[in-house]
């Protein structure tokens, strides 16, 4: 068993918010992973902060359980996936909230499957003149980018400074790029210095051409996805 895998083991905790399935230990959290919101007290909310409505005993007040603020029923009525703060069931949001959260858990699902899938690629090590073919892949719980050939990395993604991602294809006319490589900086922990890995597609096969292509698109989408 590798290091991070020795962290995995989960637990079912309640909050006000609903039931999360959370990791035991809190450095073992994802790094897509977002922290529960603080909710807005009842005492400071007498009227809904969507549509202004006055609160009584007829119009309940409910908390989005993304941002925290405090609704009424008709302005925070939906019940939508949260993954991103490991909730087991769909939880009540306001519309702005729950149509974040549908297109973040689109995105995620579909980028981070195809990282986790893994892709070929010679692998280069700083300034040396040799690579090696390694598969990498993004660890199940989404800490790690691993690498596995003769060699084997555990790269933490919270320590991976810059993604650059290599593209050939563009003509001055504005044809289509092609990603076929990446120059990844990260820390070693421990170190304040930077470590630099290159990693160039595979040109054995086609479909392992086109494999490497989506795996670097998806690296790029999800590391600009976490920065915004």
């Amino acid at each position: 068993m590798s290091g991070y895998e020795a962290l995995d083991a989960k637990k079912l905790v309640r909050s006000p918010s609903g039931l999360r399935m959370v990791t035991e230990h809190r450095c073992a959290r994802s790094p897509f992973g977002l922290d529960e919101p603080p909710w807005v007290p009842d005492k400071e909310c007498p009227r809904c902060m969507q549509c202004d409505t006055k609160f009584d005993f007829i119009t309940r007040k409910h908390h989005c359980r993304r941002c925290g603020k405090c609704f009424c029923d008709k302005c925070c009525r939906k019940k939508v996936p949260l993954p991103r703060m490991c909730f087991v069931d769909p939880v009540r949001q306001c519309a702005e909230c729950a149509l974040i959260s549908q297109k973040e858990t689109e995105f995620y699902d579909k980028q981070l499957k195809v990282l986790m899938n893994g892709a070929t690629f010679f692998v280069t090590l700083g300034t040396s003149d040799k690579s090696e073919l390694m598969v990498c892949r993004l660890s199940n719980n989404q800490r790690y980018l691993v690498l596995d050939g003769s060699s084997h990395y555990e790269i933490e993604i919270v320590q991976i400074s810059s993604v650059q991602i290599l593209t050939e294809g563009f003509t001055p006319g504005g044809g289509n790029t092609r990603a076929v490589g990446m120059i990844l900086q990260y820390k070693v922990p421990g170190s304040e210095e930077l470590t630099q890995m290159k990693f160039t597609a595979s040109e054995d096969f086609s479909c392992n051409k086109k494999l490497s292509a989506s795996w670097l698109a998806a690296m790029h989408k999800v590391r600009e996805g976490r920065k915004s």
